[in-house]
Order: C-alpha cells, then structure tokens, then sequence
C-alpha cells in the first residue's frame, strides 16, 4: 500500500505520541506492577523454593540445604496436618450456611422491610468490627458456667450443656458460628446488590402468571442472582481456608488440635517451631487445594450460572 505525502507526515507525527502514551502507561501502571511483584510474586516463587528445602531462617540465608521431597513425605505421615485439612474441609460448610441466611434475609429486606438502611448496617457491624472484640463477646457468649446459651440452655431443661470452646466435639463448630455471624453482613449487602438489578417486569410477568412467593424466588431470584452466588462462594470458600484470627484469640488451635487449620498450623510450624522448610510446603498445599477448588467451581458455573 502506498501513502501519500502528506498520509506519511501523519504516521511520522503518530509514532512520537504513541510512544509518549506507552511510556506514561508503563509509568501508571509501574507502582502496581511494583508492588505485585515484591508482595505477590516474589513470596510466591520463595515459598515454592523453599518447601524443597530444610532451612531455619534465625541461621541466616547461607546455611539452606536441600531436601527435596522429603518435606512432602513428613506431610503424608504428618497426623496434625491431615486433621488440619480435615477441619478446613469441614469449615467449608459455613459458606452455603452464610449464604442461604444472608439470601433469604436479602430478599426480606430488600422488599418486606421499612428502615433498610438499619438492617444493613446492623448486619454488616460484625463484619467491620474488630475480630478481637468479637471473639471476646463470644467467648462471654459461651462461658460454660455463666455464659448467656449455657444458662438459657439450662432453664429449658438441659442439665449438662456443652462446654463448646473447650469442648474438643463443639470446639470447631462454635468458631463456624462465629464465623457464620461474622459473614452474613457482606453476603448481605452483596446480595442486595444483586436483587437490586433484576429487573421488576421478570416479577410482574410472574404475577400476572399466577406465581406464588415460592415460585418467583425459586425460578426468577435465585437464577437471577447466581453470578453474585458464583463470587460469594469463590470468596467464601477462599476465606474458609484463610481463618486465622479467630482461633489465635479462642482457641488457638485447641483442644486438642480440634480447631487447628492450616494456616494456624503453618503459623506455628514458622513462626513458633521456625521450620522454614516444612511450613513451605504446608503453605504450597494450601495453595494447591485453594487452586483446585477454584477451578472445579469455575467449570462447574457454566451449568448453573446465568449471564
């Protein structure tokens, strides 16, 4: 193709202010790409390096020594860790838990209820709130001799109550309560949003159909909201595997290893036992189990999730 003079001049007079733009590109996007790289990236790269390796980082960086798999192998016969990973498992069953309540209340809230404002921010406090204050009220909560449930429970006849977070059968599932109430909020005010923009003729059509409650929320909501469903469940779930500051304040990993995580587990291997090495490779797991829960989720939104 050939260009005229003047077509030239122009392509000329382009070129400096393209470079311009990518140069001023590169220079926004640089504290980002900084920041990623030191905080992200570089951890990342040093955790999957140092699970290979047996090293306590008080020595100092010269006394690493290679140990190939052998981390791993500690791992397979490592009884704390699978109980960690089991607990984690179990601690997955407090998304849909949180989910279903925070839809529900969403729907009531969001049609049936004068003083919306109040209701959200009521839920969402405990989200905001500081997770410290708030094992503290729970742990008042759930005093075995004095505690509000423990009396209540008493009065309707339960003679011996749960002892719940010294309790290693009730440990665990006193911190998913917890978290449960801690987490409806967000889901809340998410799912909200997500009601907000299903168009109201979806409801009136269904109306003038002669759909009752039920079948509007069965056949027009929840279709309508599973995007906002597919991103609850991905960060809920990824949440799940991250709880940590609840346990350190309640519980810290007891009894008996009821409530240990692997996080918790990762901590204390690092930061207590300071076995730089195994704890590596309990955080390279994490990462592989998050990773592939991901994964089956993203596969599977294509079945039930509609855009």
């Amino acid at each position: 193709m050939v260009f005229s003079k003047k077509e030239n001049k122009q392509i000329k007079q382009r070129k400096p202010k393209i470079k311009d733009e990518k140069l001023a590109g590169i220079l926004f996007v640089s504290p980002m790409l900084l920041g990623l790289t030191v905080f992200v990236i570089y951890p990342v790269l040093a955790t999957f390096i140092l699970s290979f390796s047996d090293w306590n980082f008080v020595t100092g960086i010269s006394q690493i020594e290679w140990a190939g798999f052998d981390n791993f192998r500690k791992l397979l016969g490592d009884e704390v860790f699978f109980k960690s990973l089991i607990n984690n498992l179990i601690f997955i069953l407090t998304v849909p838990i949180t989910m279903i309540i925070a839809l529900v209340f969403a729907v009531l809230i969001d049609r049936n209820v004068y003083l919306k404002s109040y209701f959200k921010i009521a839920f969402f406090i405990p989200y905001v709130s500081s997770v410290v204050a708030v094992a503290v009220v729970w742990q008042v909560l759930f005093n075995p001799a004095q505690g509000p449930i423990n009396q209540t429970l008493i009065s309707l006849g339960i003679e011996n109550p749960p002892t719940w977070l010294s309790d290693p059968n009730f440990a665990l599932i006193s911190i998913m309560v917890i978290h449960i109430w801690i987490s409806i909020g967000f889901n809340l005010i998410i799912y909200i949003a997500g009601l907000q923009s299903i168009s109201k003729e979806l409801y009136e059509s269904a109306d003038l159909d002669g759909a009752n409650a039920w079948q509007k929320f069965r056949n027009i909501t929840i279709p309508m909201v599973s995007p906002t469903t597919l991103f609850l469940l991905i960060t809920g779930i990824i949440s799940t595997f991250k709880v940590f500051d609840i346990i350190s304040v309640l519980t810290q990993g007891g009894p008996v290893d009821s409530t240990n995580v692997l996080v918790w587990l990762l901590y204390e291997t690092a930061f207590e036992e300071l076995d730089i090495g195994y704890s590596s490779a309990i955080a390279l797991v994490l990462f592989i189990v998050v990773f592939i829960i991901t994964i089956i989720q993203w596969v599977g939104q294509k079945k039930w999730v509609n855009y």
